[in-house]
């Protein structure tokens, strides 16, 4: 009987996964991620699981009916830049269009700033000669001697993958369709990627960068794929293997290595549909997720129970115009490096020492410190107690290298420690101002999530830093995105550009557009999934007079009104007002994509209702000593061992196998009916 669901996300240095069966067990392990070829660490940690259900892999994996799985192989291909060799083909005349990138730059007042290197360098771009009119209809045929042309230089480049975007082809794709057939026939091994599949929708930039981005991910992306569904098989997997996209739903593996640029923030997306799920079941609409892992802290906001999605996303200086969750992410973890520079200046990061060498407490042969060895020299850290004692660490290498940090500035050892530990708090609290208060969104009137091996390190002091009163803190918290993974519904997302100039858009039209999409997105749906099948609507609009748009949800807008185009444009003139506190209701809108996702839901683990039940105290398993502005004897708790109802007083330390809560003095644990800590901190206006 298939009783198991199983999530995994590979983690810049773990690799996390739960296993939930189905009476709504859940058990949970980890392993080290392998860079070189992240199958490893997943089969590594499949067989530490398995372990922790007693029983062997090829058991697990013949009892598990749905694999959901979170990659970080897109995201390395870009910010490393280890993706394909990429050939452009497009209009002729227009193969500069990632390099004018609309005239815009990252830092548009930095006049030095260099232009940023194209992923697809100018002698592989290639102009054919073909031209559709902005309608769609066929100015210049396609000229199959260009063509030809320009497959010959193609072959000769020794590209690798392909990337085809023509001139309006998301009004008409025929030119391009002969083209990849064309390149299909003649260059079998190389990949193809073209705009009217990949985002057929208005603007060059966008549809040619994006296009770009899933031709260079790709290969890597299928390649990882396939060898990871050959070793699951090998291995005695008969189930179904899903990959978490961007926007946080799932999709099979050959629409994650079609669309492989959707899958860049597959892990972080996992972490947002388990906050999702966590505002869900503790009944809290307003979160801040903090997931603080080894590398890197990813940041969002749940409002009202909903993570905002966007199409104005990207990594690593390249546009990705699909859509997805909003996350910011910054460079502060675990394994953040410490370091003083020629000038004297002391930072945190972002250099990390990730999975290898890692922290040099680790004793795999770093030498940099870090936040980790801060940690462990500050007490906060039981050394001898990391993950569960099967991996102890080195404080004295910890100590040995916040001692070189310590030299260089002529503090002491445990001043050097706190001041990482400090600087790594206030770095990642200017990373949640930037998701909330730039955004005019006031981060005191949400509690905080805290997620990710290393957050309940940090979280207390990082909250207290935003005046920030209440965290959260799951049984799951050091792999909640494996679990959130498990949360994930199948989704598949369809969008189309109707925008016409000069035209006002019509109630015909919006009907019309979003019943096709509507179809579309449900049979591609259905293919993967026999279940009942919910629509979401959205369009982007602006006013005239503006060049881009705003996202506007329209799920629960009724198609069928005698006012339909007023209720859209009122949707869009409040949407407007929530985000920029204004709206201009005499203006134009324009009506410009409608997008249309199609939603199965899976099951989900039961509902609880996050009350704290009659508080009682607990006992502590022991003490240490620690760091709190002085040392002093603090009590350590285990929190396998609280229960529903049991609170505890700071300072204090909570520790479990792969987690470790620290609270300072006048902060309170209570634990809800969950079993999850709910901290109230004593901030700047209590006692």
């Amino acid at each position: 009987m298939k009783r198991f669901t199983i999530g995994v996300d590979v983690g810049g240095t773990f690799t996390d996964l739960v296993a939930i069966d189905a009476s709504g067990r859940t058990v949970f392990a980890k392993s080290l991620s392998t860079p070189q070829d992240q199958s490893i660490g997943v089969m590594a940690g499949l067989d530490e699981l398995a372990l922790r259900l007693d029983l062997s892999r090829s058991e697990m994996l013949a009892a598990t009916q749905r694999l959901v799985h979170g990659t970080t192989v897109a995201t390395n291909a870009l910010l490393e830049r280890k993706g394909a060799k990429v050939a452009l083909l497009t209009t002729e005349g227009h193969r500069d269009v990632i390099e004018m990138r609309e005239g815009l730059k990252n830092n548009r007042y930095d006049l030095r700033s260099p232009p940023l290197e194209p992923l697809v360098p100018r002698e592989l771009r290639f102009g054919v000669r073909e031209r559709l009119r902005p309608n769609g209809e066929i100015l210049t045929p396609l000229d199959e001697a260009s063509l030809g042309e320009a497959i010959a230089a193609i072959r000769n480049s020794g590209a690798t993958s392909v990337a085809i975007c023509f001139l309006h082809s998301y009004r008409n794709p025929a030119h391009e369709i002969t083209a990849a057939e064309r390149l299909a026939h003649e260059l079998p091994d190389v990949n193809v990627s073209r705009s009217s599949d990949v985002l057929p929708q208005i603007k060059e930039y966008e549809r040619v960068s994006t296009t770009i981005v899933n031709a260079y991910v790709g290969p890597k992306v299928r390649h990882y794929l396939k060898g990871l569904e050959r070793r699951l098989a090998e291995a005695g997997f008969g189930g179904s293997l899903f990959i978490v996209l961007s926007h946080g739903g799932m999709a099979p593996v050959e629409e994650a290595a079609r669309l492989a640029a959707a899958t860049v923030l597959s892990g972080p997306a996992g972490g947002i549909s388990g906050s999702r799920r966590c505002a869900e079941m503790l009944g809290i609409p307003d979160l801040v997720p903090f997931d603080m892992g080894g590398t890197s802290t990813d940041i969002s906001l749940i409002a009202n129970g909903q993570a905002s999605l966007s199409a104005d996303g990207g990594l690593a200086d390249q546009r990705i115009a699909l859509r997805s969750l909003d996350i910011g992410s910054i460079a502060a973890g675990g394994g953040s490096i410490a370091s003083v520079n020629s000038g004297g200046i002391f930072r945190v990061g972002p250099e990390s020492a990730g999975s290898m060498p890692g922290p040099a407490c680790y004793g795999s042969g770093g030498m940099a410190a870090t936040v980790t060895d801060a940690n462990v020299i500050l007490g906060y850290l039981d050394a001898a107690a990391f993950m569960g004692g099967r991996r102890p660490l080195d404080r004295s290498a910890a100590e040995a290298a916040v001692d070189r940090v310590a030299v260089s500035l002529g503090i002491s050892r445990t001043e050097a420690a706190a001041g990482i530990y400090r600087l790594v708090n206030l770095k990642m609290a200017d990373g949640i101002r930037m998701m909330t208060l730039r955004r005019g969104v006031d981060p005191r009137r949400f509690a905080l999530l805290s997620f990710g091996g290393a957050a309940g390190l940090h979280s207390a002091e990082v909250a207290r830093e935003l005046d920030i009163g209440r965290i959260i803190v799951p049984i799951e918290a050091s792999v909640l995105s494996a679990w959130g993974m498990l949360m994930s519904d199948l989704r598949y997302e369809v969008s189309r550009t109707h925008f016409e100039t000069g035209a006002r858009t019509t109630a015909s039209d919006v009907r019309e557009i979003f019943a096709s999409l509507e179809r579309q997105a449900a049979d591609r749906l259905r293919s993967w999934f026999d279940g009942p099948i919910a629509i979401e609507r959205s369009a982007e609009m602006r006013y005239g007079e503006q060049i881009f748009e705003i996202d506007v949800p329209l799920s629960d807008i009724d198609l069928g009104s005698t006012s339909l185009v007023a209720d859209v444009e009122g949707r869009f003139h409040r949407r407007h007002e929530e985000l920029y506190t204004y709206s201009s209701p005499d203006q134009e809108v324009v009506f410009v994509n409608a997008r249309v996702a199609a939603v199965g839901a899976v099951s989900r683990a039961e509902k609880g209702d996050g009350s704290v039940p009659p508080a009682s105290p607990c006992a502590p398993v022991g003490a240490r000593q620690a760091f709190f502005g002085e040392w002093r004897e603090v009590p350590v708790y285990a929190l396998e061992n609280l229960r529903p109802g049991h609170f505890l007083e700071g300072p204090a330390i909570v520790e479990a196998e792969t987690t470790t809560v620290v609270i300072n003095r006048g902060d309170r644990i209570k634990v809800n009916s969950l079993g999850w800590l709910d901290i109230q901190l004593r901030t700047a206006g209590t006692q």
